[in-house]
């Protein structure tokens, strides 16, 4: 039986994208689940749109990710060099004697002659395809302007007549018309190959198979089993996954901006949540389970899960998700990664952080978000008095005003300012009060925080805050009551 080898095969084009890590998942779980081999290859054919720094960037992610390849630019392997723009020689070799099998031939029409017959094309409203103008050359001639030095490209011979099918793991038989079918550059005037071409003889060389894909690239598949035909090479399987869509009417994409791994991580986002999220758009595990390890899905995953439909790409439900993976989370660890986030916030290196990390672990679904949550305790904004008004609790600005009057005269008093202290004196003063407890508690919130909203209550606000900042603020609510009054 043949090894299954995967790949894959990002462009050094930024970091990388959302989608980009859903083919890596993918590809690297199909190889583990079968024992196989996962690698990675650069492909930086297009010069044009490289970005300095990206290759580091695509090795870093990944690292992050937690997927190894066994395989690429940076490990070596038996099938390298793993850099397409270092593979420039065997192109060249492979285009030529591709030309000698009658499946290319070479080209040598210039940009004006091109770009008038596109404008011919899209005057009348078709698809600009090349019109073979070189193709019926003589080799003579080929051979003189050749050692004349005149650039050329090297195209793709596409049979005019006939279909030519493919089948796909997903998609299943696909058939497509050749005249529908461009005879498209496979080596370019500068010696490097197109996507198309580069891809065939990569993935044939380190006998990749299954090829795993976007579903973008279903149009493109008949070109490549002509040139797996020409070749007499024996064509992969193929994997085309479905888009991701932003929405239902647009796909997620890295040149429109949409969001990278990074982009999410620095949000406060944690990569398992990532990971876990992505590897569920567009597959199903056959059950109820949502919730997986990268080792789990190594266990789980088969390609008979994967869906042919679009999957939308739902920032709340990976919110959730992250939400869900940070309650999970052991308490050592959360309030370690919370840390910076209190440092940005100001909070005081004397407050008592590990409290503010217990509050908080249940409410935050995403890391940043903690500042917001804790600006309270660094500083009391100004709010509105009417918040002291509370239905369920029955409090009103006068039994509000009352009450703080009252809480502030046994707090002060009080000198242990732990929280079992304030707790108590403020559940003596409800009982002395025979009165509910939220009635006594809600005012009290209200001073300390100046919301409606915190993580903890008033008793663990007063204690983050300290005796003599709790007083203060009480005071300030004290009076802002006494003047609506």
């Amino acid at each position: 039986m043949q090894e299954v080898r995967t790949r894959f095969a990002p462009s050094p084009t930024g970091y990388l994208h959302i989608g980009g890590l859903r083919t890596a998942l993918y590809t690297y779980l199909i190889a583990k689940k079968n024992k196989g081999k996962f690698l990675l290859r650069i492909e930086d054919t297009d010069q044009e749109r490289l970005v300095e720094g990206a290759t580091e960037l695509i090795y870093k992610s990944l690292k992050m990710v937690g997927i190894q390849h066994d395989e690429g630019p940076d490990i070596g392997g038996p099938y390298g060099p793993y850099v397409q723009s270092e593979r420039k020689p065997i192109y060249k070799k492979y285009a030529e004697e591709l030309v000698e099998r009658g499946g290319a031939y070479y080209c040598f029409c210039k940009k004006e002659r091109l770009d008038s017959l596109r404008e011919q094309a899209i005057k009348n409203n078709q698809t600009f395809q090349y019109d073979g103008y070189c193709k019926g050359l003589d080799k003579e001639e080929v051979k003189a302007r050749l050692e004349a030095g005149e650039p050329y490209v090297i195209r793709q011979v596409i049979p005019k007549t006939g279909t030519t099918s493919f089948y796909d793991e997903l998609f299943g038989e696909i058939e497509v018309e050749n005249s529908t079918l461009d005879e498209g550059v496979l080596l370019k005037t500068d010696g490097l190959p197109t996507y198309n071409f580069a891809n065939v003889v990569d993935d044939h060389l380190m006998k990749i198979n299954p090829v795993v894909r976007g579903s973008e690239y279903l149009s493109s598949a008949p070109k490549y089993n002509l040139l797996y035909q020409a070749f007499g090479w024996e064509i992969p399987k193929y994997i085309h996954l479905s888009q991701i869509m932003k929405d239902a009417h647009k796909k997620l994409s890295k040149r429109d901006g949409d969001a990278s791994v990074e982009d999410f991580t620095s949000k406060g986002y944690l990569i398992e949540a990532i990971v876990n999220y992505v590897a569920l758009l567009g597959w199903s595990p056959g059950d109820e389970r949502e919730f997986f390890t990268l080792e789990e899905l190594e266990q789980a995953f088969d390609i008979k899960g994967l869906s042919k439909s679009p999957a939308i790409f739902d920032e709340n439900k990976l919110r959730w998700m992250n939400g869900e993976y940070i309650k999970r989370m052991d308490e050592g660890r959360f309030h370690e990664m919370a840390l910076p986030y209190y440092k940005s916030a100001g909070l005081p290196e004397g407050m008592d952080l590990q409290k503010v990390s217990q509050l908080l672990k249940g409410r935050v679904e995403v890391l940043n978000e903690i500042p917001e949550m804790v600006d309270f305790l660094v500083n009391l904004a100004d709010y509105d008095i009417e918040l002291y008004v509370h239905k369920r609790s029955k409090s009103t600005l006068e039994s509000s005003y009352e009450n703080l009057v009252k809480a502030y005269k046994v707090l002060e008093t009080l000198d242990d300012w732990s929280e079992d202290s304030i707790k108590k004196v403020l559940f003596d003063l409800v009982e002395e009060l025979a009165a509910k407890l939220n009635f006594v508690l809600w005012p009290v919130r209200i001073a300390a925080s100046g919301k409606q909203i915190t993580p903890g209550g008033g008793i663990e606000i007063l204690y983050l805050l300290g005796k003599e900042e709790s007083l203060r603020r009480l005071q300030v609510g004290i009076d802002k009551l006494k003047g609506a009054l």
